[in-house]
């Protein structure tokens, strides 16, 4: 219980300081995650359960054999707010996942592909402004939240 919080406070303290100067600072404009050693019979759902734990997870994109549909072993995903990237890749990084190694890392790039909508229309992706890094004011992160009216 002890390690629990002490890696809590480590992550947190992490936060509280920012990342200029870390590696993770050549990824602050991308809120995605490359995530390989994925065991085939992995959901989307339980990718999200994994890895919510450091923070909203906004999109999730395990890529599918084309002849037989089953996962290809790894994912790409996207979190609300940038920062959960370096937590992420810093905790889950070379941690075992049902007797697999998994393999987690920044992604400098990503893009969405285009779903077809209920009407179906071909719908481009959710704007880039997800996939930013939190503004500062007053020396303080904020996270601007979209809401659907």
């Amino acid at each position: 219980d002890s390690v629990v919080k002490e890696i809590a406070r480590l992550n947190d303290r992490e936060l509280e300081l920012g990342t200029n100067g870390s590696w993770h600072d050549q990824y602050k404009d991308s809120a995605y995650i490359y995530i390989g050693g994925l065991n085939p019979g992995l959901t989307e759902g339980d990718v999200i359960t994994v890895f919510s734990q450091y923070g909203e997870v906004m999109d999730v994109n395990i890529p599918k054999d084309k002849e037989t549909a089953k996962s290809r072993g790894f994912a790409f995903l996207m979190y609300e707010d940038q920062r959960s990237t370096i937590l992420a890749v810093d905790n889950l990084n070379g941690a075992k996942l049902l007797e697999k190694t998994l393999r987690v890392d920044h992604v400098q790039n990503y893009k969405q592909k285009r779903t077809k909508g209920e009407d179906g229309e071909w719908h481009d992706p959710e704007e880039q402004s997800l996939n930013a890094k939190p503004e500062l004011i007053d020396g303080q992160f904020v996270i601007f939240h979209r809401h659907e009216y």
